[in-house]
Parts: structure tokens; C-alpha cells; sequence
């Protein structure tokens, strides 16, 4: 990512959205410092409130970061076969980030593990406790996961594409239980998809992201109602809709740029309509059209 700003309030839930590989889950990773090698953080700020203090999560060490990590800021994968442990009931490994960041006994630990299953609408929720996450279906894997998530009431919850291995009904069923979640436990949402809708839904802010920048920022409201951005008008026109016939779908010219090799100027303008000069030359500012709606493109500059 390079320049990336965002930021989330207590209670608020955030779209981050964009094409496969532009940066959304590496953002992720860096709030949480969890950047794979050899990736690492070279420069910026992530500033974070808990427990009455502000700190920049870049300053602290690894073993604060690992209090930080979990109790304080949790993460929903989108596989979640990936992230719980094959061998180990599912209990267990709720009970584990209990015992880890609460500091009680594992018989109480594992009674809150099935709480924290029941809590998240599980059926039966002692018995499913006892078994293997390859005896549970994708849909009770993922909510399996998001019940080690907020186990120890954390203040932000990252979802990364919670919902992509599911199919669309258990889908409507997770996210509906995340935004409930968020409103019980007033907790912080980061939600990062490519579904328009699923953020249309969930989030009251969207931030949209290409090749690792930020490119337009504002309320769900105002980017869906008047997108500023080129990117952003391509991909809402792209999308279908039940008050809207087509016959055939929107696409956006092009491909995503290689990170590696960057073209100068806007990261866009390979695949833009409406460039100009300015656009081959340097990148543009980040400009407020509307209070709080935010976009970074040389005709608004």
C-alpha cells in the first residue's frame, strides 16, 4: 500500500472495497502486524485508542502487540479451514484466546466457548463444541471463527471477505450476524469485500481502494448516489440491480497495473476515459468535494 488513510469510530462499520490484489487485506494485516516476509512496514502511522490511550501500533513492541492482537483487535478470515487448527475441537480453540488474554481457568474458558457458540446462533452449541472443524460446514466454520473473534469483546473487528466460500443464503446469515455483533458489543467494523452490495448492506462508510491507494472516501449514501472517482463509477455501473434491466454488463477496460512497475502519474489512468495531462505526469491530491466525501482525481483538483 502507499499513502493509504482511513480511519473508524467506536460503533462504525467501513467498506474497504476493490478488484482482487489492490491491497485491501494487506491493510488488514498491517493494523494487525501481521505483514508476511517479506513484506514489512517501512513508513506511516496506525494509531489506535484502548484502555484510555492512543498509541501508533508501529511504535510498540511485539509483546504488546500480541495483547493488542486478538483482545483489542480481531480478525475474521475469509478461508476459515485455513485458520482453525484441524486437530483441535472447536472449543479448545475458543477456550484457547480466552486462557490467553483473560487469564482464567480452562473449565471456565471452555463454559465461555460454548456461550460465545451460542452467542453467535449456533444450534446445539454444546455438542457442536466437541467436534473437528472438518465435521462443520462452511457456514458454521465461519461463525465457529467469528465466535473466537470477539471472545475477549474486542474494540475493532476486522471481517476479511467473511463471506466469499459461502453460499448466498448462509451469506445473508453471516453478515446479518456481524452487524449484529457490532451493535451488541459496540465494537469498531472493518469490512473488506469486491461485493458493492454487501457493503450497500453492512457498512455506513466505503473507502475504495486501487493498486494500493485510496481513491475515493465517503458515506455509503454519497458514493452510491454520486461517485466521483472514474474507478468508482466503473464499478458501480458494473453491478446488478432489480430496478435496472441489462442486458449486458459494464466492464472496465484494462487490468490492474503491476505494483511493481507502476505507470507514472494517477495508477488509473491506463484503463481511465477522462484523462488529461496532468494524469500522465503526477498523482492527484487528495481532494474534499463534500464534507466528508473524499476523492483523489485531477478533475477535482
Amino acid at each position: 500500500m502507499d499513502g493509504v488513510s482511513l480511519g473508524i469510530e467506536k460503533g462504525e462499520a467501513l467498506g474497504l472495497v476493490g478488484e482482487s490484489g489492490c491491497g485491501k487485506t494487506m491493510t488488514a494485516f498491517s493494523i494487525m502486524g501481521l505483514v508476511p516476509s517479506p513484506g514489512k512496514i517501512v513508513g506511516g502511522e496506525i494509531w489506535f485508542s484502548y484502555d484510555d490511550t492512543r498509541k501508533d501500533l508501529t511504535k510498540i513492541s511485539e509483546e504488546e502487540m500480541r495483547k493488542v492482537r486478538g483482545e483489542k483487535i480481531s480478525m475474521v478470515f475469509q478461508d476459515p479451514m485455513t485458520y482453525l487448527n484441524p486437530v483441535m475441537k472447536i472449543r479448545d480453540q475458543i477456550a484457547e484466546a480466552i486462557v490467553l488474554h483473560q487469564k482464567v481457568p480452562r473449565g471456565e474458558a471452555g463454559r465461555k466457548a460454548i456461550e460465545l457458540l451460542e452467542k453467535v446462533r449456533i444450534p446445539i452449541p454444546s455438542t457442536v463444541a466437541q467436534y473437528y472443524p472438518h465435521e462443520l460446514s462452511g457456514g458454521m466454520r465461519q461463525r465457529a471463527l467469528i465466535a473466537m473473534a470477539i471472545s475477549c469483546n474486542p474494540d475493532l473487528l476486522i471481517a476479511d471477505e467473511p463471506t466469499t466460500a459461502l453460499d448466498v443464503t448462509v451469506q445473508a446469515q453471516v453478515l446479518e450476524l456481524i452487524k449484529q455483533l457490532k451493535n451488541e458489543m459496540n465494537m469498531a467494523l472493518m469490512l473488506i469485500t469486491h461485493d458493492l452490495g454487501i457493503v450497500a448492506d453492512t457498512c455506513d462508510r466505503v473507502c475504495v481502494m486501487y493498486a494500493g491507494r485510496i481513491v475515493e472516501e465517503g458515506n455509503v449514501y454519497d458514493i452510491y448516489r454520486e461517485p466521483k472517482h472514474p474507478y468508482t463509477m466503473g464499478l458501480l455501473k458494473s453491478t446488478l440491480s432489480i430496478d435496472e434491466f441489462k442486458e449486458t454488463l459494464v466492464t472496465i477496460e484494462g487490468t490492474v497495473p503491476d505494483l511493481t512497475n507502476l505507470p507514472p502519474g494517477c495508477r488509473f489512468r491506463p484503463r481511465c476515459s477522462q484523462i488529461s495531462d496532468r494524469c500522465r505526469e503526477t498523482v492527484p491530491p487528495v481532494v474534499e468535494v463534500k464534507r466528508g466525501h473524499k476523492v483523489s482525481c485531477w478533475r477535482y483538483a
